[in-house]
């Protein structure tokens, strides 16, 4: 038993990103920081290094750098697995090549640019066995987890019905300076051809799939570019078709003037259905048929017994994004440390690289379906 070694991609000095992953990663003691490339030049890498207290000769210049590097430690000594927290168009190329060189990979959302570069890393994946976690955080909620629960259980039987939105302000103060302000959100070279959709659309998506257990199998797009000389989506209503044949609808935005992180998601069954709300995150509202409605909170009474194993702490203490996060690396760190220890271990409960090409795919599809006046598209197509 011993802490596993974690080595950084990004997420250098003034990173919000970085410090999540830091502190997630660090939560429940099972993982250390010992190592990271976390800017673009050596001096600042360090810089990095020196505030959070890391051995300067393991603050690297570049990724590359820091995997080969790493590779000639003592196996002992060398990091087990890298966790990638860089603007889109620096996840390939560093996933990639720790795949080739036998480490493990933790990768911010979503996963590439492109659907090509997806499924390579799908097949690298599925070449060496290396383990991949996609940071879909939400899906490390307590009470997103007990939803999904209670609908593999049949607790609301058949899904018919689901709306998600994701909704946020913080662009529409800034439409006409986002390309100055936020160099690589508006360039679709560092972002991709999805804008929103990448950002928060991709959490939406993964959301839907996780909690109903299901894949989406056609999307019809209507994405907005409000402001002036914009690009990239940042706005967009959605409808999608799920393989049980139940529809559903999605509607994103960073220009809702007023809302702040309002991810909510509404799931209609035959005998019930479930509302959760990312901002009132401890609460999960169910409702079954002729009865009033039901909260469960974590820990709380009526948890599924594994559901209540990701809650830290007891009934009526809150729990949020951070703990969420943590959940996802909490449960990729208790897989990679069994492969260590040689143990066999049930399948786990986190994001994978292949929700990584499920969601580079759901971009795809969007855009190709605004670009034909909102015809059907199937992600599976791309």
């Amino acid at each position: 038993m011993r802490k596993l070694r974690m080595g950084m991609v990004g997420g250098g000095l003034g990173s919000f990103m970085g410090g999540v992953h830091r502190k997630a990663s660090a939560l429940d003691g099972m993982i250390e920081l010992v190592a990271g490339a976390f800017s673009s030049t050596v001096e600042k890498s360090k810089a990095t290094g020196r505030e959070l207290y890391l051995d300067e000769h393991r603050c690297y210049g570049s990724f590359e750098e820091m995997l080969l590097k790493e590779k000639e430690l003592p196996a002992e000594e060398r990091i087990d697995f890298i966790t990638i927290v860089t603007p889109n168009h620096l996840h390939f190329e560093p996933a990639k090549m720790a795949l080739e060189n036998g480490f493990h990979v933790v990768c911010d959302k979503p996963m590439t640019l492109t659907v090509d570069q997806a499924k390579v890393l799908e097949g690298l994946v599925k070449k060496t066995g290396l383990l991949f976690a996609l940071t879909h955080n939400y899906s490390g909620n307590a009470m997103v987890k007990q939803a999904r629960q209670m609908v593999i259980n049949g607790d609301i039987g058949d899904i018919i019905k689901v709306q998600v939105q994701y909704l946020q302000g913080w662009m529409a103060d800034e439409l006409d300076e986002q390309a100055s302000i936020k160099p690589w959100r508006a360039d679709p070279k560092k972002s991709g051809i999805g804008g929103s959709l990448a950002d928060i659309g991709t959490h939406a998506e993964q959301l839907v799939r996780y909690i109903t257990n299901m894949d989406i199998t056609e999307i019809a797009s209507d994405l907005g570019r409000i402001g002036e000389g914009r690009i990239l989506d940042n706005d967009g209503n959605l409808l999608f078709r799920m393989q049980n044949g139940a529809k559903g609808s999605m509607t994103i935005s960073q220009v809702a003037l007023g809302e702040e992180n309002d991810l909510a998601i509404r799931v209609y069954g035959t005998k019930g259905s479930i509302k959760w709300e990312q901002e009132n995150s401890t609460r999960l509202a169910v409702q079954f048929s002729g009865e009033p409605v039901k909260t469960f909170t974590p820990d709380g009474y009526g948890i599924y017994p594994d559901v209540r194993e990701v809650s830290r702490v007891p009934k009526g203490h809150p729990e949020g994004y951070l703990e969420a996060f943590a959940n996802i690396y909490k449960s990729f760190a208790t897989h990679l440390s069994a492969i260590v220890q040689n143990k066999e271990i049930e399948k786990p409960d986190y994001p994978t690289v292949h929700d990584g090409v499920k969601g580079v795919q759901f971009i795809y599809a969007a855009v190709a379906s605004d670009k034909n006046n909102a015809a059907w598209k199937k992600p599976s197509d791309f």
